[in-house]
């Protein structure tokens, strides 16, 4: 039975936002807020492998909750790894540190598909448990649901593991395409899947994320990934949860990817947010998108950056602040909770 986002939160800003609501003030989140940045998530996860901590519902809470305590940010993020759900099915890979995950087997052949089962609910307990764990403890702040697009996906499975060129997935996806097809759609459905299992447990928002997209042309992505990552998004549409579509490098294909089914369609840093409005339409929210790299600046020069970044988000039928991309490791928190307070300061309507 379809279910609808928690009553709690449905009055945010954030959620207001995703919808093209009126606001009190911009709504702010950071990608990867919950990571390595933070000295109390280091000392949660210490010696604690990546995939294990993301299947305990003890560790995803208490991650999940150390931003919104710390920066007073106004959505947490579940914790979770992209290729979570494929480790669910029963993908052999592995996290390995400073390389990223390493697939086993990689596919290359159709019978390679058989690693790639339906998921469903029962495959994932431990990500039930936490959702239901944090919406209570988060009352009134909205939790995000997230999960890896089909394409980044299939590039970790093709390749083996991260790639800079992604040249074997790029090679299946022009010269099998009735392979890439099979792949994506599966892909699909596994991600779809858990991003229903997020929302059913009282997820408000939720994100798919496409790491590696940007390396397509906006021809090839039209072609051979909008449908399944459409087809991804189509698995909660029918539940009362707005849906985020974030890639990185995107800046020509943001108008696609907002027609994919997304109402907020995320804006990486290397477009400003002005241009991705004017492409975009009123049709929907923006997210994002200040440079990562900024939060290392002198306050005076991040600051202007962020007063920019909030006026720009003005045009927009809504507005959600975020990163361009994911929060670095080494960054200052202190640097976090100021930017959020000054969200916060300017952007009161």
């Amino acid at each position: 039975m379809p279910t609808t986002a928690p009553t709690a939160t449905r009055q945010s800003d954030l959620v207001r936002a995703a919808r093209r609501e009126s606001v009190g003030r911009t709504p702010v989140w950071y990608m990867r807020q919950a990571g390595r940045s933070l000295p109390e998530y280091r000392a949660v996860r210490d010696g604690i492998p990546m995939l294990e901590s993301c299947m305990r519902p003890d560790l995803v809470t208490e991650i999940t909750l150390q931003p919104v305590r710390r920066h007073g940010v106004d959505a947490a993020i579940f914790f979770s790894d992209i290729v979570v759900p494929l480790k669910a099915v029963g993908v052999d890979l592995d996290i390995v540190a400073g390389v990223g995950p390493v697939i086993a087997r990689p596919i290359r052949r159709a019978e390679d598909l058989d690693q790639l089962p339906p998921l469903t609910p029962q495959h994932v307990p431990y990500v039930t448990e936490a959702v239901r764990s944090l919406v209570a403890e988060l009352g009134e702040t909205p939790l995000i649901g997230f999960a890896g697009a089909p394409f980044t996906l299939a590039s970790y499975l093709v390749e083996g593991g991260p790639s800079k060129h992604h040249e074997k997935t790029k090679a299946l996806m022009h010269g099998d395409p009735e392979l890439w097809n099979a792949l994506c759609a599966r892909l699909a459905q596994i991600s779809g899947a858990f991003l229903r299992a997020q929302a059913e447990a009282g997820a408000s928002v939720v994100q798919l994320f496409d790491s590696w997209v940007g390396a397509l042309s906006r021809a090839d992505y039209t072609a051979y990934v909008q449908r399944h990552s459409a087809a991804a998004l189509a698995a909660v549409s029918d539940l009362d949860v707005p849906t985020i579509h974030f890639g990185v490098g995107t800046g020509e294909l943001l108008r696609p990817m907002g027609e994919a089914g997304a109402d907020v369609v995320g804006v990486d840093y290397r477009v400003s947010l002005s241009d991705a409005i004017r492409r975009l339409g009123p049709s929907y929210a923006v997210q994002g998108n200040l440079d990562p790299a900024l939060l290392f600046a002198p306050w005076p020069v991040l600051e202007r950056h962020v007063r920019r970044i909030v006026e720009e988000g003005r045009d927009a039928p809504g507005h959600i602040f975020n990163l361009g991309h994911g929060v670095l490791p080494s960054v200052d928190p202190e640097v976090l909770t100021r930017v959020t307070e000054l969200v916060h300061e300017v952007s009161v309507r």
